[in-house]
C-alpha cells in the first residue's frame, strides 16, 4: 500500500473533511493547506497528484493520535522518516485505543483469522527473534476492518 492510499482510507474511514485533515496535521504541530491535503488525496493518474513521503504519513498518524487521544505531556515523538506497514498498524492501534482483542475483532470484520501470538509479532522489535514484517495484505483487512467498525455505511 502506498502512503497516499493508507491517507485516502483513513480519511473514508473516519469521513475526515479537508478542514478535520488540516486540524490532524495541526495537532502534531504541522501546517499544511487545503490545497496541500487535496494533491495528497488525488489518484495517481491525476497531473495534480503529490506523493505522500513516509515522514509526512508519519506526522498525520502522530497527529491522529494527538487528535483521538489527547496530546502527552513533554516533548512530541519525532516522525518517522522511514516508515512500514508495522509502524503505520501500530500507530493506528494507539490513535484508536486498541487492545489485542479488539484488535482481533477488527480483522475478524474483514475475514482475517490471526492468533493473539502472530499479531503480537507485528508490535514487537525488528531485532525479536519473533518479529514478523507485516505484509500489504494484513493492512488492508486491518483498514477494511476499521471501515466495517466505524462507517454508518459500509459500502
Amino acid at each position: 500500500m502506498t502512503n497516499n492510499d493508507v491517507l485516502r482510507r483513513i480519511r473514508y474511514i473516519f469521513d475526515l473533511s479537508d478542514s478535520k485533515m488540516i486540524s490532524v496535521f495541526a495537532a502534531a504541530d504541522h501546517q499544511v493547506t487545503r490545497a496541500e491535503v487535496s494533491d495528497l488525496l488525488k489518484r495517481f493518474d491525476d497531473p495534480a497528484h503529490q506523493v505522500c513521503s513516509d515522514r509526512l504519513l508519519s506526522i498525520f498518524l502522530n497527529g491522529l493520535i494527538n487528535d483521538r487521544r489527547g496530546k502527552k505531556d513533554g516533548p512530541q515523538p519525532e516522525p518517522e522518516n522511514d516508515l512500514n506497514n508495522n509502524i503505520i498498524f501500530r500507530k493506528m492501534k494507539i490513535a484508536l485505543n486498541l487492545n489485542a482483542e479488539d484488535t482481533l475483532e477488527v480483522l475478524a470484520l474483514a475475514g482475517m483469522q490471526v492468533s493473539k501470538h502472530e499479531l503480537s509479532a507485528f508490535f514487537r522489535r525488528p531485532d525479536h527473534k519473533h518479529y514478523r514484517d507485516c505484509k500489504d495484505q494484513m493492512l488492508r483487512c486491518f483498514f477494511s476492518g476499521l471501515q466495517v467498525r466505524y462507517r454508518e455505511d459500509p459500502v
